[in-house]
């Protein structure tokens, strides 16, 4: 593939060891982004299906896309990874070798000042992922306070989160993110050369809610579960603990691999066959990686191989 991706992705030899894509294997990378990890795997010979909702990256991926490889070795799919099992079928193809996940933000969305991701430039306050849709402007200038004070503390951890919210619907109307910084560092006494800057929660609690990150999360696992067949084997970086918890338990609870709560009880067996064995600890990355790329220092990888047990139905 021609072109270099212009983010590096994080942990990839650690997900590419993962997944150990063969020649003639089919692929999901869910979080297409800047292709890098496509371009690790299509390096080794598979097929990739590479999903993103952001309609940007799947442009520019669209210039790389195109080879005399018949059929296509890539193929590009503009849904959200929540949708991939019902995407993937209508492309006639019912089970697959592998899934990448890396979920959140990506480096180019937050890089650009226009998506109103970051505050470390000025810009609109926009935040959408698919760049449709109720935005996060709409949202603090819309929302009740205590809507907003509750998406901060669920989604922020922010502990300050009614103050937070107090003084957000004090000064609207907002439509920078350097407005809705500056409120947010007023609410909660931001002193110039703090380790980490006090908006930083209130950023990222106001857009994992709105792009619906959480729940996108836990609609791409069951869906990877669908999809993967025996032997399949499923990747997926998260940035922090309000994700991680999400992959952590759905791992567990597919492997029935949860801890008993109490050695005095008596062991209860689960009534279903477990979906995904071979959990892998947490795998975070080195101090080297850390050092080239400083955006990885929060990520976990966990991975799992697929078994043959049926896809398990309503779970969450």
């Amino acid at each position: 593939m021609s072109g270099a991706a212009p983010h590096v992705p994080v942990l990839l030899d650690e997900v590419i060891a993962a997944l150990d894509p063969q020649p003639g294997d089919i692929i999901i990378d869910a979080t297409f982004g800047a292709g890098g990890y496509t371009r690790a795997i299509l390096d080794r010979g598979a097929t990739v299906h590479a999903f993103d909702r952001d309609p940007d990256a799947i442009a520019a991926g669209s210039e790389w896309a195109e080879t005399k490889d018949n059929p296509p070795r890539l193929v590009l799919h503009q849904r959200r990874f929540s949708e991939m099992a019902a995407s993937m079928a209508e492309a006639g193809v019912a089970q697959v070798d592998g899934i990448a996940m890396d979920i959140g933000v990506s480096s180019m969305q937050l890089d650009q000042a226009e998506r109103g991701f970051a505050f470390s430039s000025n810009g609109p306050l926009d935040m959408t992922m698919s760049q449709s849709g109720p935005n996060a402007a709409d949202f603090v200038n819309e929302a009740a306070e205590k809507d907003i004070a509750d998406v901060l503390y669920q989604y922020g951890e922010e502990r300050q989160s009614r103050r937070v919210a107090r003084a957000i619907v004090a000064a609207r109307p907002l439509s920078t993110t350097g407005e809705l910084a500056a409120v947010v560092r007023k609410a909660l006494g931001h002193r110039p050369g703090d380790k980490k800057d006090p908006a930083t929660r209130s950023f990222q609690a106001i857009r994992i809610h709105v792009n619906g990150e959480l729940e996108e999360l836990e609609q791409g696992l069951m869906a990877a579960e669908q999809l993967l067949g025996e032997g399949g084997r499923l990747a997926v970086v998260s940035f922090h603990s309000l994700e991680d918890r999400i992959v952590k338990k759905f791992l567990r609870d597919a492997a029935n691999a949860n801890p008993r709560g109490s050695r005095h009880l008596p062991q209860v067996e689960s009534s279903t066959t477990a979906s995904f064995d071979q959990l892998s600890k947490a795998i975070r990355p080195s101090q080297a990686e850390i050092d080239r790329n400083p955006r990885a220092r929060s990520s976990t990888l966990r991975a799992a191989i697929r078994t043959s047990a049926p896809a398990r139905k309503d779970v969450a």
